[in-house]
């Protein structure tokens, strides 16, 4: 079992900049690849970003490309997604996820291939 703690939304101006904390606990951090979702309202969620055990790759939605770093610290148990030049379409929800099962595969671009999810922080692009 994994516990995940999502930190860092707020109300941001287009253009502005946020950074997204993920706070792990339970079973090893280290042995999942890492997901950021979003979901705006009336709409499916959304994968944002992807990264894999021990950093080896990293994957990204269209939409955030360019923009959106995603990064791990192994040793704090922490994940981060730093989104930078930010639209007001990226307004939503983002959820954190951790999955168990990828094997020695790269990031899987689904929400169902993730087995542990936070609770979400609101993220809100507005002027």
């Amino acid at each position: 079992q994994v516990q995940l703690v999502e930190s860092g939304g707020g109300l941001v101006q287009p253009g502005g900049s946020l950074r997204l904390s993920c706070a792990t606990s339970g079973r090893p951090f280290s042995n999942y690849h890492m997901g950021w979702f979003r979901q705006a309202p009336g709409k499916e969620r959304e994968f944002v970003a992807g990264i894999t055990r021990s950093s080896i790759s990293m994957s990204y939605g269209d939409a955030v490309r360019g923009r959106f770093t995603i990064s791990r610290d192994d040793a704090e148990a922490v994940l981060y997604l730093q989104m930078n030049s930010l639209k007001p379409e990226d307004t939503a929800v983002y959820y954190c996820a951790a999955d168990r099962l990828a094997g020695s595969g790269g990031v899987r671009r689904y929400a169902s291939a993730y087995d542990y999810w936070g609770q979400g922080t609101q993220v809100t692009v507005s002027s």
